[in-house]
């Protein structure tokens, strides 16, 4: 079992506050009266172990979690392989590069691309 609780009952979304697709998701999923546990990754710092269990349950490398085209990203770093240490610390230090908003519900996890997505969870 990982670090990070889900439930049958409802949906954890992890969520940056200043993005538009995380509020207008948000908002989709209340509309849809969806029970929703907020994480927003702006406010909350994610321990190393909870970004590599997200990309494990998005099937992806913790590399393919980060937004290379974040303007925060564009400024801070250049292109480059980086170990999954530097990626984890990367995340940590500026949360607003991680692609999101991700939602969990039991053993289902999805990176959410339009805010309807959510109902597929």
């Amino acid at each position: 079992m990982g670090e990070i609780a889900t439930s049958n009952r409802q949906i954890t979304l992890f969520y940056s506050s200043k993005s538009v697709r995380a509020k207008q998701t948000l908002a989709y999923a209340k509309a849809e009266g969806l029970p929703i546990q907020e994480i927003d990754i702006l406010k909350t710092k994610l321990t190393g172990t909870q970004i590599v269990e997200l990309s494990d349950r998005l099937h992806l490398a913790v590399s393919d979690l980060v937004n290379q085209e974040h303007p925060s990203y564009t400024s801070n770093f250049e292109p480059h392989n980086f170990s999954t240490e530097d990626w984890i610390k990367m995340i940590q230090h500026h949360p607003e590069i991680m692609k999101q908003p991700i939602a969990l519900r039991g053993d289902k996890t999805i990176l959410i691309e339009t805010p309807t997505d959510i109902i597929k969870i």
